[in-house]
């Protein structure tokens, strides 16, 4: 959790049936309250938010977006910004009419346009008296744990400073391998990394709907409860012709959060202001937090940590660890792969092939040969230990 020294609430808090506020004709929801509650907010917008149908940057479009950002800093909350955009910046100088395809045109149109985003968030924040860190990130800084603490560190120092963190992916350095993927997932991960509140994803898509949202038989969904609210959703998975984004991995990113406990709002860019509004937002389609917040520790092996390795489970080790929630014995593995040492993770596949949980391994791979498929009672007392604790384990 991200100290910053503020103490007093937004507001005195409130419940639905008592915050009196009307949304689509309906008492304002708990998610929506937290997320107008928000002491720390994360707020994500787009590449094709930001940028003109020629691909450069859009002043009009990132000064509104400044503005109703800090609007909602003045009213109390920091406010923490992960911002696609400096590829599609990049394009106009470099004579590019489109987002390349390939890894080295899309570094190079980062490099150019990294630094022409920052400068154009810079003058638009200090129209309000507000100054802009810039951090970029690579999955190694979430991946990596030392990486992990360092970058909580330093997201701290910069809201203590009343600071405004611009986030992005680092794609100017950034591999295939390496590489977040698109600036939703980022916005996650970042949330739970700064101890935020609530996570906005601003679109160009207003809201969740039930299908195409350019078909008129398409609906908005105003409010999500659960995953389970998810089935039958037509949901398209492409973004524009400048970003990576589309509204597969705007929900995938809300279910991230939420699942750690951060109410997320997915809204319209053009309804910045409105989605901020320290007194409730009325726009968009509200995601409900689950009821516990996922501790930085399990978040960070779930969401982020790399796997090292593969454990073979057989049936009953399946139901033991994902279902009664027990350690992982020797007696359970089948097979494993990769060259992994004691405190590695590993993901447990079971026998068809599915992942079902990941975990810090408590065996080094050369050890496994020899215990696997036994019970604790026949191996030497040095050996006799899970293979996964349950507290180092999270079902996946």
């Amino acid at each position: 959790m991200i100290e910053t020294g503020i103490s007093a609430p937004l507001s005195d808090p409130v419940t639905p049936a008592s915050a009196g506020f009307v949304a689509t004709g309906a008492q304002m929801s708990a998610a929506r309250l937290a997320v107008a509650a928000a002491r720390i907010i994360v707020v994500k917008v787009g590449s094709s938010s930001l940028t003109t149908a020629a691909g450069g940057l859009d002043p009009v479009r990132l000064d509104g977006l400044v503005d109703a950002l800090a609007a909602r800093q003045a009213a109390g909350s920091h406010v923490v910004l992960v911002s696609s955009g400096a590829i599609a910046a990049g394009l106009a100088p470099l004579g590019l009419r489109r987002r390349p395809k390939d890894l080295a045109s899309q570094q190079a149109a980062a490099s150019v346009g990294q630094q022409l985003l920052a400068q154009r968030y810079a003058a638009s924040f200090d129209r309000h008296g507000l100054t802009v860190g810039q951090i970029l990130l690579t999955t190694d800084d979430v991946v990596r744990r030392a990486h992990y603490r360092n970058a909580q560190r330093t997201f701290s120092k910069l809201l203590q400073f009343g600071v405004v963190p611009v986030v992005n992916e680092n794609d100017s350095v950034a591999t295939h391998e390496i590489r977040f993927g698109d600036n939703d997932r980022l916005a996650a991960l970042v949330a739970h990394l700064v101890g935020a509140d609530a996570l906005v994803l601003l679109s160009d898509v207003d809201a969740l709907y039930t299908g195409d949202p350019r078909l008129p038989s398409s609906a908005a969904i105003t409010e999500v409860a659960s995953a389970a609210d998810l089935a039958g959703v037509g949901i398209a998975d492409s973004g524009s012709d400048v970003g990576t984004g589309g509204m597969a991995s705007k929900i995938t990113a809300a279910m991230t959060a939420t699942g750690a406990g951060i109410p997320v709002l997915l809204a319209g860019a053009g309804e910045a202001a409105a989605a901020l509004d320290p007194s409730g937002a009325t726009v968009g389609t509200a995601f409900a937090p689950a009821t516990r917040r996922t501790g930085a520790r399990l978040f960070w092996l779930r969401h982020a940590a790399t796997s090292a390795g593969t454990l073979l489970l057989d049936a009953g080790a399946v139901a033991a660890v994902v279902h009664r929630r027990k350690s992982l014995l020797p007696a359970g593995i089948t097979a494993f792969t990769g060259d992994f040492e004691s405190g590695d993770v590993v993901d447990l596949v079971g026998p068809d092939g599915v992942a079902v949980a990941r975990g810090f391994v408590g065996h080094d791979a050369a050890e496994l040969p020899a215990i696997m498929g036994r019970s604790l009672a026949d191996l030497p007392p040095e050996q006799r230990r899970e293979v996964v604790h349950a507290d180092d384990l999270v079902a996946l």
